[in-house]
């Protein structure tokens, strides 16, 4: 027989330990933003053929940006507990970096609601990092998706958050 987990201290289990959307109704709407940050490595004739526009399928880097955006705006259609939501900015920068070689991409969710951004922010990263492997997959295949994670979260119950700064 299998132990149920303490749903007390989990928020999305209920009393009997299955799965549940969390309520946020009772709680005040309050300025939320997340920042996520990630890497994408790849060699230096790729980076080299994206940045001078030449990629096989086009506009990497503005489809990339694209869709991060867009998947930042379906997180509740993606992850399964997630609360869909009013997003009110979303920001995704992607940077190229010679020393890794690769690019940074970096998103800010921001919103005025019962609950945070994290998920919304993690997912335009993910999905960037994605979408720039599918746009580039013809001059390499051996890119690595990497380092995805919360730089920072502002505004809530639970506080804010700052995630140390990774140097490449």
């Amino acid at each position: 027989m299998q132990e149920k987990i303490n749903s007390n201290s989990l928020s999305h289990l209920n009393e009997s330990g299955d799965a549940q959307m969390v309520d946020v109704s009772d709680k005040q709407k309050t300025r939320r933003q997340a920042i996520a940050t990630g890497k994408i490595i790849m060699s230096a004739p790729t980076l080299t053929t994206i940045e001078a526009g030449n990629a096989p399928k086009g506009d990497v880097l503005g489809t990339a940006k694209i869709a991060g955006i867009m998947a930042a705006k379906q997180t509740a259609n993606l992850i399964p507990l997630c609360h869909p939501l009013p997003i009110h900015k979303i920001e995704v920068e992607i940077t190229p970096n010679y020393d890794l070689p690769g690019y940074e991409i970096k998103a800010t969710v921001a919103i005025k609601a019962e609950t945070g951004v994290e998920m919304e922010a993690l997912t335009a990263v993910s999905i960037t990092a994605l979408t720039l492997y599918d746009m580039a997959k013809a001059l390499e295949k051996s890119m690595e998706i990497t380092e995805i994670r919360l730089l920072s979260k502002t505004g809530g119950k639970s506080g804010d958050y700052y995630g140390v700064e990774k140097s490449s």
